[in-house]
């Protein structure tokens, strides 16, 4: 067999092996959120649109215009590189299947933003959600993210952190190799963006009110584009771009 023949096989095998990294394009994004059981994984349905309008107003990234709600079992789970979970109460354990699934979409390039509605430490979701990382990694645990992490550069340059309610001033995070893999904010970023058929908050943020929800927003963003970019994103090169977008929108 020829050295040509050979190369080829492996990146088709690479492939099947790791599809995450296959199918990402830093121009094009889908917003997956993972559908689970036992819990309220679809508690806002309407903040979806409110994030790809604005990351259609301020990056050149090209969104697809729905929301691919998913089961870790689709065949369709590889096609974007970022997925969100969210909820806001105890949920059922993940299945041995469904673990394999996930630790192979996270070992392959895979980001997923964990948003807990409620942010009760060792209660409900939080306990769930911290048993799940357990099967998932059991060598590992969560870490402090610090602020110096590429996700507070990814896009604008951050020094806080926001969402509907402030429960923690830091997100935590697993790395799998030199990549943070999983982020979990306990602030409740989704419920920041609700809003009811008229176009009004749903949501008082507190206690910092519309520039927590604004800090909210922008680290949104941030874990997009990480999720787009991945680690090599130390500056603020979008930034002439933001602007333009902005003063087109006056």
């Amino acid at each position: 067999m020829s050295h040509k023949k050979n190369i080829l096989i492996v990146l088709i095998a690479f492939m099947f092996i790791c599809p995450a990294v296959s199918g990402q394009q830093r121009d094009h994004f889908v917003f997956s959120q993972l559908k689970y059981k036992g819990g309220n994984w679809n508690m806002y349905p309407s903040s979806f649109a409110e994030i790809i309008n604005l990351l259609m107003t301020t990056t050149s990234v090209e969104p697809e215009l729905r929301r691919n709600d998913i089961l870790l079992t689709d065949k369709d789970l590889f096609i974007s590189p970022f997925m969100w979970m969210v909820g806001d109460r105890e949920f059922d354990e993940f299945s041995g299947k469904d673990i394999k699934i996930l630790r192979q979409y996270l070992l392959c390039g895979g980001l997923l933003v964990i948003d807990d509605a409620v942010g009760h430490r060792n209660y409900g979701f939080d306990k769930s959600v911290r048993k799940l990382i357990r099967k998932l990694f059991p060598e590992k645990k969560f870490e402090k993210i610090t602020e110096g992490h590429a996700i507070f550069r990814s896009y604008y340059l951050m020094r806080g952190l926001g969402g509907r309610k402030m429960v923690s001033r830091h997100l935590e995070g697993i790395d799998v190799g030199r990549r943070t893999a999983v982020v979990y904010c306990r602030n409740n970023l989704l419920g920041a963006w609700a809003r009811d058929r008229f176009g009004n908050w749903l949501y008082e943020c507190i206690p910092g009110g519309e520039m927590q929800r604004l800090e909210a927003m922008k680290l949104t963003m941030n874990l997009i584009m990480y999720s787009l970019t991945g680690t090599y994103k130390k500056d603020l090169v979008h930034q002439p771009y933001i602007d333009k977008k902005l003063r087109m929108r006056r």
